[in-house]
Order: C-alpha cells, then sequence, then structure tokens
C-alpha cells in the first residue's frame, strides 16, 4: 500500500483533520519535546513582566538546564498603572528596574528594551526589523512571544506584539528583509498567554520560581498579589493534569516551517 492510500485511509477513519494532525506531529517530533537540542532562547514580551507570568517557570526549567535566555521588552511599561501621582517616566525606570530584579530569578542572560510608549507599539516595517536585528544578534533556536490570535485580547501591545515577533521570527532567515544584520533561521515559535495549548511544561518544582519572579514586579502587582497568586496556582493546577503533574505552563509550539501558507500550523 504507498503512503497516500495509508493517509486516505487515515482520513477516511478518523476525517481530515484529526489525520492531517496525526501526520503533522510525525513529521515534527519537536511539537512534543520542543527543547531537544537547544541552547539558546529568546522571550519577546510586550510589557516588563510579560514573559514570567506567561512562561516563567518554562525560562526558568531552561535556564536551569544551562540553556542561554534573553528577554527582549517592546514598550516602557510607563502607563501601567492606576495610581496618577507617579509621572510615566518616573513609572518606566521603577519597571525596568523590577524586571531586572525578576528576570535575575529566572535566570536571564541579557535583556533588550525597545522603549516604545506604553499602550503605542507600532505596527510598522521600522519595528519588525528591530525585533529582527535582535533575533539576527541573540541567534535563538526558539523565540516565545504572546500569541496574537488570542481571542478578545484587547490590549493592543499583546496582539502587535505577538505578529511582530511572528513575523520577524518567519523573515529573520532571508537576507534581504531587513538589511543589515547576517541572516538567522529560528527554528521553531513558541507562544504564551494561547487558548490553543498543545503543550504543557511541567511546573512542579518551578512554580515557586515564577511566583517569585513575578513578585518582583511590585508597581504591578503587590495590592493583587494574593488574588493572582490563586489564579495562577488553579490554572497551572488544571493544566497539570493534562501531563499527570501538579503544575504545568500550557504553551503552544509551531514549527517555523509550517508557520506560513498551510493550515497544520491551527490543526497541530
Amino acid at each position: 500500500m504507498s503512503l497516500e492510500e495509508e493517509v486516505r485511509l487515515l482520513a477516511q477513519r478518523e476525517g481530515s483533520e484529526n489525520a492531517l494532525r496525526k501526520i503533522a506531529l510525525e513529521i515534527f517530533p519537536e511539537i512534543s519535546s520542543p527543547f531537544e537540542e537547544t541552547s539558546n532562547v529568546l522571550c519577546i514580551q510586550p510589557h516588563p513582566d510579560d514573559c514570567e507570568y506567561g512562561c516563567g517557570a518554562t525560562l526558568a526549567y531552561l535556564a536551569d538546564k544551562g540553556i542561554k535566555v534573553t528577554y527582549l521588552t517592546l514598550t516602557d511599561g510607563s502607563k501601567g498603572t492606576t495610581n496618577p501621582s507617579i509621572t510615566p517616566g518616573e513609572l518606566a525606570l521603577t519597571r525596568k528596574k523590577e524586571q531586572e530584579e525578576a528576570g535575575q530569578v529566572i535566570g536571564v542572560s541579557k535583556i533588550y528594551w525597545l522603549d516604545y510608549p506604553d499602550g503605542e507599539l507600532p505596527y510598522t516595517r521600522d519595528a519588525m526589523c528591530r525585533v529582527m536585528e535582535v533575533i539576527r544578534r541573540e541567534k535563538p533556536d526558539i523565540v516565545f512571544a504572546p500569541d496574537p490570535w488570542l481571542l478578545y485580547e484587547p490590549h493592543p501591545d499583546h496582539r502587535i506584539g505577538g505578529l511582530l515577533a511572528s513575523e520577524a521570527s518567519l523573515f529573520s532567515s532571508l537576507p534581504h528583509f531587513c538589511r543589515g544584520t547576517p541572516p538567522h533561521a529560528v527554528k521553531r515559535m513558541i507562544f504564551y498567554y494561547t487558548s490553543k495549548p498543545n503543550y504543557f511544561q511541567p511546573a512542579d518544582d518551578l512554580i515557586e520560581k515564577k511566583l517569585q519572579a513575578l513578585r518582583k514586579h511590585r508597581s504591578q502587582f503587590e495590592e493583587s498579589w494574593q488574588l493572582l497568586e490563586l489564579s495562577i496556582r488553579l490554572i497551572m493546577a488544571v493544566y497539570g493534569t493534562k501531563i499527570n503533574a501538579k503544575y504545568a505552563e500550557p504553551l503552544r509550539v509551531i514549527p517555523l516551517t509550517i508557520m506560513h501558507a498551510t493550515l497544520l500550523s491551527e490543526l497541530i
């Protein structure tokens, strides 16, 4: 029996989408084991605190394994407050210091700052090229970013940040995009803040480090810490049941080779 005939039988038996999903998972085993042969990752965040909030336990796990973890922060976080007495400039400095402290807890090697105004991240070629420049300079195997297709996400920095990260990762290997830095091929993207996770990182031993890092962002979470910690523990406990763990972080892994012009990226 030919491979095509086997695929047709599989589709008849399980439906076309399930058949394509099974085929994709066989062709791309890194979806179920994304950190094999990984030495360097870049986490792109719209604001200080997003990397820790979205995937802090996973990043701490990678850092503990000796994998280099770098952050790229797109905005200055200067408007993330309900306190009218603090100026945007003061808040930006505070949040930068908080992020540096949180990064030390996680084990981050370096933090880049693009310093766009909070809430005003532009969806432009120039912004995409600035993101790509960091990708090419750091040469990560994996790029983490917020899922820009998260339903009901109203914050433009999150939607645009995820799109900029996706486009910059896709085009980074092509030398005629954003000339000036040597091309680099990203192997896969991992989206946090996603409603369609396809990978669950065990976090039993690292949820405390994630929470410790988040507590460094005092300007954001001090007043609501108890509720925030409870929600994080509950959500990660629910996802932990997917893999028989106490806690897990939900992530969406997509190889770069199926991020363009194919429905496989949605099916996996």
